[in-house]
């Protein structure tokens, strides 16, 4: 049996998290926080907590980023760009220790409004500081942004941060496929 850990914010928790175990079946075992892992900041702390749970995982599937880049005062980000290179790369290499096959999802989409706290501008650039330091760690990149850019008004809910339905169903077969094929 291969254990599968996920670790992420509500996109994973409320999101592909829900239908993983009946796409990868019974030859999976999956763990995953119970909580959402909010912010890089919050996931670093935590990792420590979950660590049992965590060790010996043979893929770590992982997310941050929405909660780092919501702007909800107006003056930027929450987590400013160099902080959050940092502490994804210390997840990265806390993670390492863990299990030889990390996965770090890219952030998805957000469908825009006026006044909204979130931005596609500030997701892209979030991706883009931290998929190349990554990919030199040796961790994989799912770019489910590139799967759920394909339709952000069918695959983003009414809220245009969370995933629809059909938009948690595109990212778990996304998240299967990926699995599947390091498995």
């Amino acid at each position: 049996m291969k254990k599968i850990v996920l670790l992420g914010d509500s996109i994973r928790l409320i999101g592909y998290g829900t239908k993983l175990a009946e796409l990868l079946g019974d030859e999976f075992v999956i763990w995953q926080p119970e909580e959402n892992c909010r912010f890089s900041l919050y996931t670093l702390r935590n990792l420590r907590t979950w660590e049992d749970d965590i060790r010996g995982a043979d893929i770590i599937h992982w997310n941050n980023g929405l909660w780092d880049i919501s702007n909800r005062y107006g003056d930027g980000p929450l987590v400013k760009e160099d902080v959050y290179v940092d502490s994804m790369l210390r997840i990265a290499r806390v993670l390492k220790t863990m299990s030889k096959k990390i996965v770090f999802a890219t952030t998805t989409p957000v469908r825009e409004y006026p006044g909204a706290t979130e931005n596609n501008a500030d997701i892209i650039r979030y991706n883009e500081l931290i998929v190349s330091p990554l990919k030199e760690m040796g961790i994989f990149i799912n770019d489910l942004n590139s799967v759920v850019s394909q339709n952000v008004d069918e695959y983003i809910c009414e809220d245009n941060v969370h995933l629809s339905n059909q938009g948690i169903d595109v990212c778990a077969d996304a998240v299967a496929h990926f699995i599947k094929v390091l498995i």
